[in-house]
This record gives C-alpha cells, structure tokens and sequence, in this order.
C-alpha cells in the first residue's frame, strides 16, 4: 500500500508567494511552523491508496522560491500554476472570508486552503488546509460543507482529508456548496473557526484540470 504524502515544499513556497500579504500578520501560537508538514505516514484504507507525491522534490527548488504563474482568478480563488524541480503542479488556493477564535483576537498566522494536482505524482484535486497556528497533538478538526462534515488529520499546522476515500465526495460537495467551515484547536486551546467562500472554485478547479491534465 502506498503512503500519501501532501503538500511538497517547493508548492507551499509557491502558495506562499501568491500571498505576499501573509508575511505581514502577527505570529501564531508560540512554535508554530514556517511551513506545513509532511502527512504523517500512515497508509490510506484498502481501495484508496495513490501513489506517494514527492514530499521533498526538488529541495533546491523550494530554497529559491519557484515562482507561480497566475491563470486565472475565479471570485475567491486563484487558480495557478508552476513547475518546482520541473515538476509541474496546478492548484486553487483561496483565504478564509471570515475567521474567528475563542477566545477571541488570539494572534495566529493566515490560514488558507488549498486544492492541488500533481500530474508526475498521479495526485489531482488534494485537499490541505494551513492553519496558521499549531495543532493540538492526537487531535482532529473537521470541514464542514453544506450538511456532510469530513473529518481531518492534523500535523504540526497542516491538516488533511482523513479519509481517502472521501476526497472525492469532499471536492465534490464544494463545487456545488456555498461555503466551507473548517474547525480546529490549537496546542494553547484556542479554538477556530474558518469560512472559506466557495464562489468561483468550480471553475478555478476546471482551469486546474485543464492544465494539469
């Protein structure tokens, strides 16, 4: 069975070009990481395996900052493209339009959530979210859109769709919702809550499929 790895490197450095603006916020929780982790490694069910995505391609790569090229912006998401290591990845990315914690106006790094192909790596439409602030340890956090809620893995401030095999129901859903809540707990205990509008990310994800076929 092949273990599943999200977001290389080199993409959350493209992803974090995108949003210049980020650097300006205060810090997270104390500790909180300049990037997301790797998934921990812990096989997918039976039946949902897909090949592992290259969790440090191109480290070189990552170091120099592989520029994204912006296709299109679709309402709040940004549909792009770039090619770390001459591996060509495409994703939507997109900010909360809203966020709040409890207790209220705790400092934590922008969150974003994020939708990505990797042709070389067989990985279209994976869903990972940055949170902006450590996880709690052994927690989950969920994502809820419309009635259904997914639960997600957490790492460090990473999370990811804990269940392979509703990824595709997930990335579905959000095409045809209005909106995604994502909740979560920090290691300091304070809890979050972010609304990601899901206005133009159908047509952001066909933009990604079309060029990342």
């Amino acid at each position: 069975m092949h273990l599943r790895w999200s977001l290389a490197p080199s993409l959350l450095v493209a992803a974090a070009l995108i949003v210049p603006a980020f650097a300006q916020q205060q810090p997270a929780d104390t500790g909180a990481p300049a990037a997301a982790p790797k998934k921990p490694h812990k096989p997918k069910p039976e039946g949902a395996a897909k090949p592992a995505a290259a969790a440090a391609a191109a480290p070189a790569a990552a170091a120099g900052g592989a520029k994204p090229t912006l296709l299109s912006q679709y309402g709040e998401w940004g549909a792009y493209t770039a090619s770390p290591g001459g591996k060509k990845v495409c994703f939507a990315i997109a900010k909360p339009s809203a966020s709040e914690t409890v207790p209220a106006d705790r400092p934590r790094n922008p969150p974003y959530m994020f939708i990505s192909s990797r042709p070389a790596d067989k990985v279209s439409n994976e869903v990972s979210i940055i949170i902006g602030y450590p996880f709690k340890p052994n927690t989950e956090a969920t994502a809820e859109v419309g009635t259904t809620t997914f639960a997600l893995s957490t790492q460090q401030d990473g999370a990811w769709v804990k269940n392979g095999t509703e990824e595709a129901h997930m990335v579905e859903a959000m095409r045809a919702g209005q909106s995604a809540i994502v909740k979560g707990v920090s290691t300091k205990g304070t809890r979050s809550t972010d609304t990601f509008s899901l206005r133009g990310l159908a047509q952001a994800l066909d933009r990604v499929d079309q060029e990342c076929k």
